[in-house]
């Protein structure tokens, strides 16, 4: 027998990546509305009732407007927006997060989908504070680049038409909407200040996160990633020298993978946390699918 998927939000930027990992699989059947459909409350409401996993690829408001009809409807949900990342009744959709990660993903019915910036800082993160190297509200700070896929179709349409010759950075207010789950999920009791920027290419990602550690810093940190993702497929701690010279934001393109690694001074301990994603892959569709092979009892390796 085949898993009934429904995608509501196909045609966005991440919908359409998650179907392109799910149709040529035949452990997948995807029920699709046609395209004068794709708005109608009814025919929708209809498709996640014949469905055994539902995934939303939509707005934060229009997640929130079809929450309240979902819970009465036996599908579960991979909801691929910020509506609720943080909220506790949803799994984080994150399975190397922690030892019971996986178990508490098969067994929900609804799982938020991790932001792309968030991915990699709490990634790098969380590890360290579960070890103890530093303290949940240790002052941090996030720099990362990202393509410009990852503001949807408005923004690739700004890049590719020219209206775009660079790349720039925003969200200096210490607003951004990935910061609450990076606080949350990544174990934290501070903010951390968070700055990121868009560069003109399509896609990748790379999130860096400088710290003062005391003396062989950045070897410690590597050594606490190492050992939290001892044996893990998709996430990989690497040696710094194995990203080369100039690191490539870009080098794990269509994949699903996440390349993590550290550098900096062992004299004074001023380290540097450096993760390499995909923000289509593991920022986004391929991590859905990930948590959908988990939901259904599947290799989650499987379409990856």
């Amino acid at each position: 027998m085949t898993a009934k998927v429904f995608i509501d939000g196909e045609v966005g930027t991440t919908g359409l990546q998650i179907r392109a990992r799910l149709d040529a699989r035949d452990d997948i059947t995807l029920i699709s509305l046609p395209e004068e459909q794709r708005k109608s409350r009814l025919a929708r409401l209809g498709a996640f009732a014949e469905a055994d996993v539902a995934i939303l690829c939509l707005p934060d408001a229009a997640v929130h407007d079809i929450a309240l009809d979902l819970q009465k409807l036996p599908c579960r949900v991979i909801d691929a927006s910020t509506a609720h990342r943080t909220d506790p009744d949803w799994e984080f959709g994150f399975p190397e997060l922690d030892t019971g990660a996986r178990a508490r993903i098969a067994g929900a019915k609804r799982v938020s989908n991790p932001g792309c910036y968030s991915s990699g800082a709490i990634a790098l993160i969380k590890p360290l504070v579960d070890a103890g190297v530093i303290a949940p509200d240790h002052p941090i700070t996030i720099n990362a680049l990202s393509g410009y896929s990852g503001g949807g179709k408005a923004m690739i349409a700004e890049f590719e038409s020219g209206a775009i010759t660079g790349g720039f950075v925003y969200a200096t207010g210490q607003h951004h909407k990935h910061l609450p789950e990076i606080v949350a999920r990544g174990g934290l009791t501070r903010k951390p200040i968070f700055v990121p920027q868009v560069g003109h290419f399509a896609q990748g990602m790379v999130v860096q996160i400088p710290l003062h550690l005391p003396p062989g810093g950045p070897q410690l940190a590597l050594d606490t990633l190492r050992a939290h993702y001892a044996g893990q497929h998709f996430v990989q701690v690497v040696d710094r020298a194995d990203l080369g010279d100039r690191i490539d934001p870009q080098r794990l393109n269509g994949t699903n993978k996440m390349e993590l690694t550290t550098d900096g001074d062992p004299q004074t301990g001023a380290t540097v946390l450096i993760a390499v994603l995909d923000n289509l892959g593991k920022g986004a569709s391929g991590a859905a699918v990930q948590s959908l092979n988990i939901l259904l009892g599947m290799d989650e390796k499987t379409g990856l």
